[in-house]
């Protein structure tokens, strides 16, 4: 085949603990993880000249290394024998935003390159240049909902999956600092990791009401940090939890995007209406995850 589509989701941290700091510099994680039926869609031609194309409303977002070209690069280096191509990435997600928008277009690149090169691809290990590429492009290559632990790395399935989310995701549209996941993590300050510690194992759901206290117990270790670097964080978190129909608001990632879960479509659609008429300047949409 020439031409090769993927979606590229976007990855939404519906948990997220820090373990501590390794000392290598790199923190422990641990996370649930769900995708959005929103996302990027990245082309793959592969009789055209190797390069990559961005275009879409979040292109001119873009700065500094671009990591499609990177993932080609790496795939260059370490699988020369595949055949990569030209990429074309229609960017929707906003950039920087906590959302996993580069690291779902390295995995859905490397679903596209893996797609096209047939049983070529059988001797990659595709894992491994994920794990190259950054600490979500593991799961994002995956881009399903997986418990993930380690510094990203590591990924593990959830029995009978999770139950469907309807959610609005907000991101406030405010310049973040180029450094922004390394000064959150600082501000958090976590501390070296416990001796003796195991990471907890994968959760459980026996229904939609349990994966929301799960939530509402472990959270996201990392919202007051990032309230800090962006203040902006707390002004759409309280904007979210003063909606009507409002069941969890949590941060994703680093941020600066949000979400708000609400009881069905209906009610996140209306809740999305509201806060676009009020902050026409921020980014609002209704999603499922999933």
């Amino acid at each position: 085949m020439a031409t090769i589509r993927e979606f590229a989701p976007a990855k939404i941290n519906l948990t997220l603990g820090v373990a501590g700091r390794r000392d290598d510099g790199f923190h422990l994680l641990e996370s649930l993880v769900a995708f959005a039926d929103l996302g990027d869609v990245l082309t793959l031609d592969t009789v055209g000249n190797a390069g990559v194309q961005i275009t879409g409303p979040m292109a001119d977002g873009l700065a500094g290394p671009d990591i499609l070209a990177r993932t080609l690069a790496l795939v260059e280096e370490r699988a020369p024998e595949l055949a990569r191509g030209a990429v074309h990435l229609e960017k929707i997600l906003p950039v920087a935003a906590g959302v996993g928008g580069g690291s779902a277009d390295a995995g859905a690149l490397l679903r596209a390159l893996y797609r096209a090169n047939g049983p070529l691809s059988e001797g990659v290990d595709w894992h491994g240049l994920a794990r190259s590429l950054g600490a979500d492009v593991p799961v994002c290559l995956e881009a399903r909902s997986l418990w993930m632990t380690g510094v990203g790395e590591d990924l593990f399935e959830i029995e009978n999956g999770l139950p469907v989310l309807q959610a609005v995701l907000v991101n406030p549209m405010v310049a973040v600092p180029a450094d922004k996941t390394a000064r959150v993590f600082r501000v958090l300050d976590a501390g070296p990791v416990r001796e003796g510690y195991v990471p907890p194992v994968a959760p459980q759901f026996a229904d939609r009401e349990a994966l929301l206290q799960f939530m509402r117990a472990n959270a996201n270790g990392l919202q007051r940090a990032a309230e800090e670097i962006v203040p902006e964080v707390g002004v759409v978190r309280d904007a979210l939890a003063a909606l009507p129909g409002i069941e969890y608001v949590g941060l994703s990632g680093a941020g600066p995007t949000s979400f708000g879960i609400f009881p069905n479509r209906e009610a996140a659609e209306a809740a999305r209406a509201e806060l676009a008429a009020v902050h026409p300047g921020w980014w609002t949409i209704a999603v499922k995850l999933s």
